[in-house]
């Protein structure tokens, strides 16, 4: 933020400076990229980080006693802090590193797979999750008969909390839901959901790869048993997430994978576990993009993430309203506080074609089912469109957009 801007005010054009990659052009046009849903770009701040780590200190974490593995891992434990802080954890010992959202989601299925879920139990979905976290607890059904319930959404995607609270019983376990739609940009009231679940028993998990990025998270107001996000959506590197945990829940779990750094003692008879968080980082972990991550939240924090959802509601207003005019366009989605994420339709084309069409005019955006087919099914759609906004994003770009869609149905209505 520049000296002497308002509060909640963001300086953009310095900003998207940070990005060397939005210096470049796509196919002699000035890149618009409008598929930050799908994975954002990375500032100069996340890139010297990473390059700084392989130039001078690399070396692998914990175990080392020698300099450049001291240095390699203060730089980790500190990212590991960095992540407690973004979502007001009570501990860095409730932070696991993982590869991403979907290792996350796949993590704790096969804890509670082992240690609390089998033929019976309950597991309450709802239909805008993405696969990510819906396969997982297909797994469970598949190898250990639990049993999925699945909360309907509205046509904007939200929640009512009467039908939620009337799919549990005595045999349900868990909840997974996105806290943020990856379609519509649909808020979850977390806070809750997260009460009801407990009140009958029950854990909940969050697929917060979305809502991590557009706004304050904060686990501990939730009260939420599990937390994940994702690296590369939160303008740092791919290969690495978190999953947050409350320490008692994990520390009830049994370990996902076997290897180094997991373990206390190893015989040839038996094998004692290390304690959370490490219990459930088997092996060398994605060291770099650790150190990216760290880097990524800080520059999020630093730029104000109350400033950056701002930005990012102005955004939204803006398309949204450009978008009305042309009608053209179905938009699907229009809940009240919903992300600058925009699914959208053109009439007569397909949302491929319309893709392809856009990516020659400069604006690169998502088509398909977006990793959401119950969420189709219940649009009634196979695939739409998806723009989706991020904190280098100008309002230039969204009438970009608006012109490619003009264009888009010049050619194609």
């Amino acid at each position: 933020m520049s000296d002497g801007a308002p509060m909640n005010v963001l300086d953009v054009d310095a900003l998207k400076g940070e990005f060397p990659i939005l210096k470049r052009d796509a196919y002699g046009k000035p890149l618009v990229y409008l598929d930050n849903a799908a994975s954002a770009q990375k500032p100069r701040a996340v890139i010297d980080a990473m390059t700084h780590a392989m130039e001078h200190s690399y070396a692998n974490v914990h175990r080392g006693l020698h300099l450049l593995s001291n240095e390699t891992t203060t730089a980790y434990e500190d990212a590991r802090k960095i992540a407690a802080r973004f979502l007001n954890a009570a501990s860095e010992d409730e932070i696991i590193f993982t590869s991403g959202g979907t290792d996350a989601f796949n993590l704790v299925s096969y804890a509670l797979g082992v240690s609390e879920i089998g033929e019976g139990d309950e597991i309450i979905l709802s239909l805008a999750e993405h696969h990510s976290n819906i396969v997982p607890w297909h797994f469970l059904r598949e190898r250990k008969g639990a049993v999925i319930k699945w909360l309907d959404v509205s046509d904007d995607g939200e929640v009512d909390l009467g039908t939620y609270e009337a799919l549990f019983s005595a045999r349900t376990k868990l909840v997974a839901v996105s806290h943020m739609s990856n379609v519509l940009g649909t808020l979850t009231p977390a806070r809750d959901m997260a009460r009801i679940a407990h009140a009958h028993g029950a854990k909940i998990l969050f697929d917060g790869c979305q809502a991590g990025v557009h706004g304050a998270v904060d686990v501990q107001d939730i009260d939420c048993d599990f937390y994940a996000i994702t690296g590369h959506k939160l303008y740092g590197p791919s290969g690495v997430g978190v999953l947050y945990g409350k320490k008692s829940v994990l520390d009830a779990l049994p370990p996902y994978r076997g290897g180094g750094e997991m373990i206390d003692i190893v015989t040839t008879d038996m094998v004692t576990y290390n304690d959370a968080p490490h219990r459930f980082e088997a092996g060398t972990p994605p060291i770099l993009e650790v150190i990216g991550l760290g880097a990524a939240l800080t520059w999020m924090e630093g730029k104000g993430v109350a400033a950056i959802a701002a930005h990012e509601a102005r955004l939204r207003d803006h398309v949204l309203e450009e978008l009305s005019k042309l009608n053209f366009v179905r938009v699907y989605g229009r809940a009240e506080n919903k992300a600058p994420i925009v699914a959208f339709t053109v009439e007569g084309a397909h949302p491929h074609d319309v893709s392809a069409i856009l990516d020659r005019t400069g604006v690169a955006v998502r088509a398909g089912h977006h990793c959401a087919q119950p969420l189709m099914k219940r649009l009634g759609v196979s695939a739409t469109a998806r723009a989706s906004f991020a904190a280098y994003n100008t309002h230039d770009d969204v009438e970009a957009l608006i012109r490619g869609l003009r264009k888009t149905h010049e050619m194609l209505g």
